[in-house]
């Protein structure tokens, strides 16, 4: 099992930086793919931002140029540097760790943590 504690969530203004944690801890394998998720009330999950063990990120068309992903293997963490805040992104956000044995895939979330860009 693998537990996601994410912080980091809170209101900013249009044009503000926020920057969004995710620890993970349990049994964690060397290889894994962390990423950020977001989802508005009555949408469907969308992917933010992930990256891989080797350190490869992929992002979301939305948030090129102004998010960053990030992950320190030692801590187990990914992080999520969002910069030029704009009110569109304004959702819950949710960490996101996959893993693959021989056997089968897992995937675990956090608890979502809350982004408001307003002013």
């Amino acid at each position: 099992q693998v537990y996601l504690v994410e912080s980091g969530g809170g209101l900013v203004q249009p044009g503000g930086s926020l920057r969004l944690s995710c620890a993970a801890s349990g049994s964690i394998f060397t290889i894994y793919t962390m990423g950020w998720y977001r989802q508005v009330s009555g949408k469907q999950r969308e992917l933010v931002a992930s990256i891989i063990s080797a350190g490869s990120t992929n992002y979301a068309d939305s948030v090129k140029g102004r998010f960053t992903i990030s992950r320190d293997n030692a801590k187990s963490t990914v992080y999520l540097q969002m910069n030029s805040l704009k009110p569109e992104d304004t959702s819950l956000y949710y960490c996101n760790l996959k893993q693959s044995t021989l056997r089968r895939t897992d995937e675990y979330w956090g608890q979502g943590t809350q982004v408001t860009v307003s002013s």
